[in-house]
């Protein structure tokens, strides 16, 4: 395929925070040319939330083969069809404007390599054959398979489009996604992809919903309104930035749960809502030491850029400028579904996803399994 041809991808993003799924239309040439089109956001309905919890579980237990895991693959599937033929309808778009569709899955086990002696184990459920199948698009899943297979670390993705979002700058950036867990991009002042380094930083709202339902019976903490009344305990904050990976040095990656919440567990709800959202702009502070130079400006994107207690945290704690990824004109809760929109390019045409300096991987490696409809 020609690399210089302008595709149109849908991309989905459904993340390990499991509220639902955002679809967002992109046209991309897999470089630097990127235009946005129709987006949405569809929220799991409850049972799915549900089926994706317990089948996180069973992942995490090791019980591969239980009904639970088949069962939420099942609902994943159907509930991401619905996502593309909303987004098309609500777009008037047809089927056959769109060239390919980025099905990123949902993740219910992150296992990085320990050391390089073994690959280690990614595992996003989701049907991307009965996706196409479905909407008669041509759909790319499974994104992080090749990385794993050659030692990578699978994650993150996303750097290669964050530097196309970026381009070449006076300084050196980083780019934040704070969803379940948070990451950084750090994009050398001249782009290049080479140049690149990124890693998951730590917790990102991952810890801060998980208490909020254990404590408040809420889903999360909408708007960082516990959080913001409560009192940060910094010798919780101390001693959760005590866990090995925060002092780990790149390349290196996370799954939502590699982190506990037991430091604040003497804390009341309000209070432990406060650390933990200082505990997540504590670790991505610490994750500037790093990198190469001190970014000039931080671009935070994903739904922690919601919570004002997160932000306020980070610009207490950074000392550069902090910025939302809107004060850059981009859509903040769509960055990551236009990623995998983005990817879904790159990988028809056979371009890098990962990089030795963002996921480890030997040399720079596509990515992703293509399942054809056969309409054209």
């Amino acid at each position: 395929m020609n690399s210089d041809k302008t595709l149109t991808a849908i991309g989905l993003m459904s993340g390990t925070s499991v509220d639902g799924i955002d679809a967002a239309v992109i046209r991309t040439d897999g470089h630097e040319k990127v235009e946005w089109g129709h987006a949405i956001t569809m929220p799991y309905d409850a049972p799915t939330r549900a089926s994706v919890i317990r089948a996180t579980k069973a992942a995490l237990e090791g019980r591969d083969e239980a009904r639970d895991i088949i069962d939420a693959n099942e609902l994943v599937t159907t509930a991401h069809i619905k996502a593309v033929k909303q987004l098309l309808s609500e777009a008037d778009m047809a089927k056959t404007a769109i060239d390919v569709i980025g099905f990123h899955g949902q993740t219910i086990l992150h296992r990085p390599p320990m050391d390089r002696s073994a690959p280690g184990r990614t595992w996003q459920i989701g049907a991307g054959a009965i996706l196409a199948h479905e909407t008669g698009i041509d759909t790319v899943d499974q994104f992080r398979r090749a990385d794993i297979a050659q030692g990578g670390e699978g994650a993150p993705l996303a750097p290669v489009y964050h530097a196309a979002l970026v381009g070449a700058q006076e300084g050196p950036v980083a780019v934040v996604n704070i969803g379940g867990v948070s990451n950084v991009t750090y994009i050398p002042a001249d782009a290049r992809l080479s140049g690149m380094i990124a890693f998951d930083c730590g917790p990102g709202n991952g810890l801060i919903d998980q208490w909020v339902y254990q404590h408040a019976g809420k889903e999360m903490d909408e708007g960082g309104k516990i959080a913001l009344s409560g009192q940060i305990d910094e010798e919780a904050v101390a001693l959760m930035a005590l866990n090995p990976y925060v002092r780990r040095k790149p390349p290196k990656s996370l799954d939502r749960y590699d982190f506990k919440l037991g430091p604040v567990e003497k804390l009341n709800v309000e209070d432990g809502a406060a650390t933990l959202a200082a505990f997540t702009a504590e670790c991505i502070a610490r994750s500037s030491s790093l990198l190469p130079e001190m970014p000039q400006e931080w671009i935070i994107c994903g739904g922690g850029r919601h919570n004002p207690a997160i932000m306020a945290a980070l610009k207490d704690r950074l000392s550069t400028s902090v910025f939302t990824a809107e004060d850059k004109g981009w859509r903040g809760d769509m960055v990551e579904a236009e990623c995998f929109g983005y990817l879904a390019v790159r990988s028809l045409k056979g371009l890098p996803l990962s990089f030795p300096g963002t996921t480890s991987v030997q040399k720079p490696i596509t990515g992703g399994s293509v399942h054809y409809t056969g309409r054209f």
